[in-house]
């Protein structure tokens, strides 16, 4: 489809596959092609205050978290996450409230018009997008959840004042490199001379100080400069060198690191949050396709666990479940994933009676019966392959006994193809 047919009056549909097609690649690292555009819609500063959240693991968490806790303290607030579950519109959030199509196209036809013949990547395009609509909201906050890697992500374009990184862990290798070291030499990318820098990950690699040192940028890490300690099952305190919290509340289906980098960010930043707008926040957190249940009887739940720290953690939440649980049945686990992520290794680390394994679509989809040939290197006995995910649940749904526990993961894809059919 030819440009020139595109404008404010065609749907969203329409501009995404034009924008599939625009780049004649899906990545392509670099700052130059769309800082130029941003400059000439000036959106390089979206917001009078920005957050900007990387990490292997628990940007999306770390990024609802803040969002909540700076919406109860009645603050104007944007947010950018991705990939999408289901609609292009869920990356942009402002005030709470999902993008409409109609908005997100008129930020792709204001972005058309100033790009003249300047290549944009469809992530790029998807950026600047969310940019123009929160400089248009005329917002208090924006926080960026950033996309692959840090320092040459499209993201980084905006100088925040709080640079946050979760954790680090091996993933995107072609990208980033194959060690931790130079992983987290890319994701610290994102601080600046005039940025604080928050970091969540228990074991730092050494180039994340290396980095903040080199440009200036002060850095306060987890259980150095600031601390967090779970009560028990219902509450956590939390400790900096500015404030100390006791009695917070426990989010519901936020991984407490994540929800205690939150908290860390907001402690060193110059935001007036009180403790409890911080514990009002994080009553109010969850995310869609974070250990979701969607169905009881037998349990669903939803992860999109694709890698093996995220793997850890869903065992982890399983077998709180399970010890929770007076009857237990099977564990029954849908599965489709990626063939550029670690399959052996996550599928090491997770535990099923039964699998089964759906081939993911596009050229990025990993067959069924790879996932099944790991398995049965682990030793696994019951394994089912299927041509998509659809099938697989289904299949899944129709073996469960009540007691039952059927787990849906690997990939966002995986996890989108399912909540589709409970209308999310």
């Amino acid at each position: 489809m030819q440009n020139e047919k595109l404008n404010a009056m065609s749907d969203l549909k329409a501009w995404l596959c034009y924008l599939e097609k625009l780049h004649p690649t899906t990545i392509d690292l670099g700052l130059d092609r769309v800082k130029t555009v941003a400059q000439r819609l000036d959106l390089l500063q979206p917001a009078p205050y920005i957050f900007t959240v990387a990490g292997t693991n628990g940007k999306g968490t770390t990024c609802r978290t803040l969002e909540m806790m700076l919406l109860a303290a009645k603050l104007r607030v944007g947010v950018y996450s991705s990939p999408h579950l289901i609609r292009f519109t869920e990356r942009v959030r402002i005030n709470n409230q999902e993008s409409t199509e109609q908005a997100t196209v008129n930020a792709f036809v204001e972005i058309e018009n100033v790009r003249g013949d300047i290549s944009l990547t469809y992530f790029e395009y998807a950026t600047l997008a969310a940019l123009y609509q929160f400089k248009q909201a005329k917002l208090d906050v924006v926080i960026l959840e950033v996309g692959l890697g840090g320092r040459l992500d499209a993201t980084n374009i905006v100088d925040a004042y709080i640079a946050i990184i979760t954790t680090i862990d091996i993933d995107h290798v072609e990208y980033l490199g194959h060690t931790r070291e130079s992983i987290g030499q890319e994701k610290a990318g994102i601080f600046k001379s005039k940025s604080i820098a928050i970091v969540g990950e228990q074991n730092v690699p050494t180039s994340i100080p290396l980095v903040a040192k080199s440009v200036n940028c002060p850095i306060f890490s987890v259980n150095h400069d600031w601390f967090y300690h779970q009560i028990d099952n219902v509450k956590w305190s939390f400790q900096s060198s500015r404030v100390h919290y006791e009695n917070l509340p426990i989010a519901n289906n936020i991984p407490l690191a994540n929800a205690a980098t939150a908290v860390a960010a907001l402690s060193y930043s110059s935001l007036n949050i009180t403790q409890d707008e911080i514990a009002k926040g994080l009553i109010q957190s969850s995310l869609v396709g974070r250990f979701q249940t969607i169905q009881q009887n037998p349990l669903v739940i939803v992860d999109v666990a694709h890698n093996p720290h995220a793997a850890t953690y869903l065992v982890k939440q399983l077998d709180k479940l399970k010890a929770q649980r007076s009857k237990m049945g099977n564990i029954r686990i849908v599965i489709g994933m990626l063939k550029d992520k670690d399959i052996q290794g996550t599928l090491s680390i997770l535990k099923a009676d039964v699998w089964y394994c759906a081939s993911l679509y596009g050229e990025r989809g990993c067959q069924a019966e790879v996932l099944k040939g790991y398995l049965e290197d682990k030793g696994e006995g019951i394994i089912f392959t299927f041509d998509d995910v659809l099938t697989a649940y289904q299949k899944a749904m129709h073996d469960a006994e009540e007691d039952d526990i059927i787990i849906v993961c690997g990939s966002f894809h995986t996890v989108a193809d399912v909540l589709e059919q409970y209308e999310y």
